[in-house]
């Protein structure tokens, strides 16, 4: 059996390892980097996975999977609490459609400040609230007419998808050495005061050409397939159809299996967009031209 941390798999035996490392070192922050080397678990310029080590593992401690040491200092690992601020609040409506909007465009989360005002964004006005987002991740203002008209978030992309791997065609060995090709739509929000037709389409077709660069950029290395999943309950993915991405199929409904319960998840529709025309090859076999 296995479990889903982070965007990888723990097969039992790594979890027994995992329980070795806690016993043979004295810290939090050292056992995240023993984790990393005995597993080889590393971002592909071949730096240790530091930061997603940490979450995972305590992930697995609050899952009573593990027994972490308690942290060195108190309060290191408890989450702020999102404070709304006028910033946040509504605005006038807008209405309209894409043609009405000027300007429009992705502007990176670049400093403090936006940082703090995205996460706002999506704690205030989000279904799924605020969670910090783990791994490689890029976020964007959607803004356009002089103001914020939404907000994005593109992150590490999940780790089995069993109708996304069937289509892409991969082996389990060729998925674990280029899954940090895919990326996940994370985080679409358009503001509840901004109701224009087809903007949220044409959001999504600026970022098919955009993030590629931006994340290269970022990482130096390009992703070559968006995913996202789409609440089925919830929502009916138009946006994601109008600005032609691939439905791939839905999710099963399963959230990680731990050693004791099997968790239920709300099934999602799974869509898909590519990045590169080849992005099958790359994924498979590693060629880019």
């Amino acid at each position: 059996m296995t479990v889903r941390y982070c965007g990888r798999d723990f097969t039992d035996a790594e979890l027994e390892l995992i329980e070795q490392l806690i016993r043979d070192h004295p810290t939090r922050e050292a056992i995240a980097r023993a984790v990393c080397e005995r597993l080889n678990w590393v971002k592909p310029d071949g730096q240790p996975k530091v930061m997603s080590a940490k979450v995972a593992l305590l992930r697995m401690h609050r899952d009573n999977l593990i027994v972490l040491p308690a942290p060195r200092t108190q309060g290191n690992n408890v989450r702020k609490p999102i404070v709304f601020t006028p910033a946040s609040d509504p605005q006038d409506l807008l209405t309209g459609t894409r043609r009405d909007i000027r300007d429009l465009r992705l502007r990176r989360i670049r400093d403090n400040a936006d940082s703090r005002l995205w996460n706002e964004l999506i704690g205030r006005y989000h279904y799924l609230g605020y969670v910090p987002l783990t791994g490689a991740q890029i976020r964007y203002f959607i803004e356009g007419n002089d103001q914020i008209l939404g907000a994005l978030g593109i992150s590490a992309s999940a780790w089995k998808v069993a109708p996304r791997d069937l289509f892409i065609g991969w082996s389990h060995e060729q998925r674990e050495a280029r899954l940090h090709l895919i990326v996940n739509n994370s985080r679409f929000l358009i503001l509840p005061w901004v109701q224009v037709k087809y903007l949220a389409s044409s959001v999504l077709s600026i970022l098919s050409h955009q993030l590629a660069s931006d994340w290269e950029n970022t990482y130096s290395y390009r992703p070559v397939l968006l995913e996202t999943f789409v609440e089925r309950d919830r929502f009916r993915g138009t946006c994601y159809k109008a600005a032609n991405w691939i439905h791939v199929g839905c999710t099963q409904g399963r959230g990680k299996l731990d050693r004791h319960t099997l968790r239920q998840k709300p099934v999602k529709e799974i869509f898909l967009f590519p990045l590169a025309k080849n992005f099958r090859i790359i994924l498979s076999n590693g060629i880019t031209e």
